[in-house]
C-alpha cells in the first residue's frame, strides 16, 4: 500500500511527524507491505536568507511577534520533538529556501535513497545547524547518503527535478493540502500534522485492511485430473 507524505524539510512538525509515523509502522505486522513516497512542499517558496537571519528573527518578522515570544513558541516544539526522541536546536538553526533540497530528494529517490535523504536533511537543518539552502552543503549531504558527488553537482547546478518539485506542490493543491506534514494513504485517507503514534497506527491499520481486501486474488484451475506424483506436508504420493 502506498503512503505519500507531503513535507518540507524546514518544517519541525514534519520531522516530528516522520518519527511518529516510523514508530507506528514498526508496530505493524504488515510494515513490509507499506511503500512510502515523499512529496515536495514549500512553506515559504519566496524566502531567501540574505541577511544571516536566525530562526527567531524570521519568526518575529514573518509572524509579527516579539523575539521572546518566538523563543517561547519554539521551546514548545523542542519539547514535543524531545518526546519523539529528537533533539532540535533552534538557537543555531539557519532558515533557508528548500527548493534545491527537494530537488536533491528527487535525485535520491532515483537511487532508492529518498527516505535517507529526507532524514539526513532534517538532521542537518534541525540538529546540526547546517545551511540546507547552500548547494555546497547539499552536495556534501548527497555524498554522505551514498550519492555520486558529480551527479549531485550537475543536478544542483542545473534545473533537473525542478518540474518534479513543482508538480508535487501542484498535486498538493489539487488534493486540498494546505499545510504539512500531510500523510495520504492509498489516495483514500489523509492524516494532517504530527499526530501521536497511535493515531498513525489506527489510520494505517484501517487503510491497509481496506486496501488488502481490494487486492485481486488469484485462483488456479487445475488441468490434470488427479494429484499423483506430488509431495505435500503428509509426504509424497506415487
Amino acid at each position: 500500500m502506498k503512503v505519500e507524505i507531503w513535507s518540507d524539510v524546514m518544517c519541525p512538525f514534519c520531522y516530528i511527524g516522520k518519527r511518529h509515523f516510523e514508530q507506528a509502522i514498526e508496530k505493524l505486522p504488515f510494515k513490509e507491505e507499506i511503500e512510502v513516497n515523499w512529496k515536495s512542499y514549500q512553506l515559504n517558496p519566496d524566502y531567501h536568507n540574505t541577511n544571516n537571519e536566525t530562526i527567531y528573527d524570521y519568526l518575529s518578522r514573518s509572524k509579527g511577534m516579539p523575539i521572546e515570544q518566538a523563543k517561547q513558541m519554539t521551546q514548545q516544539v523542542v519539547d514535543m520533538a524531545s518526546n519523539a526522541g529528537l533533539k532540535i536546536d533552534f538557537d543555531t538553526n539557519i532558515p533557508a529556501n528548500t527548493f534545491n533540497a527537494h530537488r536533491l530528494i528527487h535525485l535520491a529517490a532515483e537511487h532508492n535513497l529518498q527516505d535517507l535523504a529526507e532524514e539526513k536533511l532534517f538532521e542537518a537543518h534541525f540538529v546540526n545547524s547546517r545551511n540546507i539552502g547552500d548547494n555546497d552543503v547539499l552536495i556534501d549531504l548527497a555524498v554522505e547518503i551514498g550519492l555520486n558527488r558529480v551527479e549531485a553537482e550537475e543536478v544542483l547546478s542545473g534545473d533537473q527535478f525542478a518540474e518534479a518539485v513543482r508538480y508535487d506542490i501542484y498535486e498538493s493543491q489539487n488534493l486540498g493540502i494546505r499545510g504539512v506534514p500531510y500523510f495520504v494513504m492509498d489516495r483514500k485517507y489523509g492524516v494532517s500534522g504530527a499526530q501521536p503514534v497511535q493515531a498513525f497506527t489506527d489510520a494505517l491499520m484501517q487503510s491497509f485492511t481496506e486496501w488488502k481486501a481490494n487486492q485481486p486474488k488469484s485462483t488456479l484451475t487445475s488441468l490434470n485430473k488427479n494429484d499423483d506424483a506430488i509431495c505435500d506436508e503428509n509426504g509424497c504420493e506415487i
